[in-house]
């Protein structure tokens, strides 16, 4: 590294500063931006998105999504990467019509994609304010320090790889980052892995805090089948370690296709048939199939079946399946080298999945492996067909002005009530309690909720100030955390998020006098309806707990 791109520190300052350019990040700037403010967005890697692009991960929502139950401009996210498909590629005359078209016809949602159209969609949405001037985009550069005072974040320094740093500052800062990575650089009070029922009451968390218990990571890849080909990567030097593995409530090595259920923790023997045929009609409704019994049909992103004969000459599927689950540490509050070994360690993990599914893996017809099977970088804009970034489930999360427990929402604890109505609500969401394995040693937690809305006070430090929580890093709880930490619900947190800081600049205030003030909350809530957030869902017998 040269000394003068280290010595290089530049200066940037926009009314309001997005670190962390995920779902929730792009949402917060967009709201910002479309409030005619100023926005420095961040990201660490070189595309926005976050879980929906460059963690590789198509969007977990709830059955209804098609019709309510997001903002207007998740829609519009949505809307755009089936336009992209219509305007780009040889659809069949049938999926051309579809008006929730499915490109890859996967069951864990209605709308699986290449995460690469995402990123372009993103891009474009943001294209006219970076033209403007209004926005400044530092893609590859990740946050180091942080100066605040009293809660009051006065710069934030991101550092790129080149060794060349950027101080940057605004009114407001957001923490749209992954793992809450700037949390502890500006001393705003947060929470990791599990608390304890002693302090929450919760009914499925453990009886003390276990703070180093954080849900696995994953490191997602992108495959394609050429049935006469052998693509067959070279043995892995730590495929032995893998292959042994076997986790004490797996029932088996995790390098195979038996796993737990995540709602009766049994085992359960999964398919996978590479290019299986495509069933005339996929449910894609996680409340009634949970889809990720044929494991090829689960993740998969483009189906052959929605293009012209000729078109595509195998289907892809995104592997995100428990067995890639890297259970063997935490990546938050370790040092640099920990660090390092943990995220290496979950890439070998996949790679050595991808190695046996080549090798050893049990085929219908009795025979082992299916050579056949290679990797698709392109679709998740890599060469080496891994997602640029480990799918991140759980993040520090700051302690908030109010903190949603498990009782806010459980089916079982609330029934027929319904989830807690909040008067403080900024949008809506709904997903099970999903939470996968822990580095601490925990199985599956899957408890059924009820549809939910996200309270104002779980985006503010208790402490006030002027940082926000901008994703899955607002006041959950460990287990909580299991259904607030999906696509619709990231995206809605941060939009929420951005438009508060542009209420409270322009009407001369701070969140926390927002949330403590009864009129400001209703004023600030009307104008998130006209913005196009849901705040309430609708009363209707269709809406249910699962």
């Amino acid at each position: 590294m040269s000394a003068h791109l280290a010595d290089r520190h530049e200066q940037s300052t926009a009314e309001i500063v997005v670190i962390g350019g995920g779902l929730g990040g792009v949402a917060a700037a967009l709201a910002a931006l479309r409030r005619g403010h100023t926005v420095i967005l961040t990201e660490e890697t070189d595309w926005l998105g976050g879980q929906l692009t460059s963690q590789g991960v198509p969007p977990d929502e709830h059955p209804w999504i098609e019709r309510f139950g997001a903002t207007r401009s998740y829609r519009a996210v949505r809307d755009g990467i089936r336009d992209h498909y219509r305007r780009t590629t040889p659809l069949t005359p049938a999926a051309a019509a579809d008006q929730y078209l499915n490109p890859g016809l996967g069951r864990v949602s209605k709308l699986c994609h290449e995460p690469t159209v995402a990123a372009a969609v993103l891009d474009g949405m943001i294209a006219p304010y970076v033209s403007s001037g209004r926005l400044t985009v530092l893609r590859t550069t990740r946050p180091v320090s942080a100066e605040s005072v009293a809660g009051v974040v006065r710069t934030v320094t991101v550092e790129d790889p080149e060794g060349g740093r950027h101080r940057l500052s605004g009114r407001f800062v957001l923490d749209a980052t992954e793992l809450g990575d700037l949390l502890p650089l500006a001393g705003i009070p947060y929470v990791t892995g599990a608390e304890g029922r002693t302090e929450t009451g919760e009914p499925s968390a453990p009886l003390d805090a276990r703070p180093d218990n954080v849900q696995a990571f994953s490191w997602v890849f992108a495959l394609a089948y050429d049935e006469h080909g052998d693509h067959t990567i070279e043995r892995p030097a730590d495929y032995d370690y893998w292959r042994s593995y076997e986790p004490p409530f797996w029932h088996g090595p995790m390098l195979g296709f038996v796993a737990p259920d995540p709602r009766t923790l049994e085992p359960l023997t999964r398919t996978f048939v590479p290019n299986a045929r495509v069933d005339a009609g996929v449910i894609a409704d996680q409340s009634r199939d949970p889809g990720d019994r044929e494991l090829w049909a689960f993740r998969r992103v483009l189906a052959r079946a929605n293009f012209e004969p000729g078109y595509l000459e195998s289907d892809i599927t995104i592997v995100n399946w428990p067995m890639i689950d890297y259970l063997d540490g935490s990546i938050i509050d370790v040092d640099e080298e920990t660090r390092d070994r943990h995220l290496a360690g979950a890439r070998a993990l996949s790679l050595a999945m991808l190695y046996w599914l080549q090798t050893e893996a049990p085929r219908p017809d009795g025979g082992r492996g299916w050579p056949g099977l290679h990797l698709r970088g392109d679709v998740l804009g890599t060469s080496d067909g891994f997602a640029k970034a480990p799918y991140i489930r759980e993040s520090r999360r700051i302690r908030a002005l109010y903190t949603i427990t498990e009782q806010d929402l459980s089916f079982e604890i609330r029934g027929d009530l319904g989830a807690v109505r909040y008067p403080d609500s900024v949008g809506i969401g709904m997903y099970r309690i999903d939470l996968h394995p822990s580095s601490g040693g925990d199985n599956y937690i899957d408890v059924a909720s009820s549809p939910f809305q996200i309270p104002l006070g779980a985006l503010i430090p208790a402490g006030g100030g002027n940082l926000l929580a901008a994703g899955k890093n607002l006041g959950t709880t460990h287990i909580t955390n299991g259904c607030y930490r999906l696509h619709p619900v990231e995206w809605n947190v941060g939009e929420a998020a951005g438009a508060l800081a542009s209420f409270c600049l322009e009407n001369g205030t701070t969140p926390s006098e927002v949330h403590a003030d009864p009129g400001r909350v209703s004023a600030f809530q009307s104008e998130l309806v006209d913005d196009g957030f849901e705040l309430a869902w609708p009363d209707s017998a269709e809406v249910r707990a699962f």
